[in-house]
């Protein structure tokens, strides 16, 4: 049975830092929205994904992150994709979607990409170095 976790890693006024692991298909597809948009709804409305976990990525996950970038910028926000794997990468540029996504190589890089007044300290204070 595939899975998928969503862990919430860093959660300020606007902005959230999620990681998300496993493998995000069909099955999971449901899981995953839920879980995002609940973050977003609650007024992170920059989020970013830290992707290093995740294992497997097919169409439909894709669309998930496609929604979730429209959720985003509609919110006045952004999505923001980092630690990116060859996988990943591979289907962003096979679909030509690389374009549509803002992607970093480390999650401090992505926030960096946050406005000041929305950043999260970054590595969040008592963890270990993410």
């Amino acid at each position: 049975m595939r899975s998928l976790a969503v862990t919430a890693i860093v959660q300020e006024e606007e902005c959230a830092v999620l990681r998300v692991s496993g493998e995000l298909d069909l099955r999971t597809e449901q899981a995953f929205l839920a879980e995002a948009r609940s973050v977003v709804s609650a007024g992170h409305r920059f989020l970013v994904l830290d992707l290093t976990a995740l294992r497997f990525c097919d169409s439909r996950g894709l669309s998930c992150l496609l929604a979730l970038e429209w959720l985003c910028r509609r919110l006045e926000g952004r999505l923001l994709l980092a630690s990116l794997g060859v996988r990943m990468l591979r289907l962003l540029v096979g679909t030509q979607s690389l374009g549509v996504f803002s992607c970093f190589p480390t999650v401090g890089h992505a926030l960096a990409a946050v406005p000041d007044a929305a950043r999260p300290a970054w590595p969040p204070t008592g963890s270990p170095s993410v």
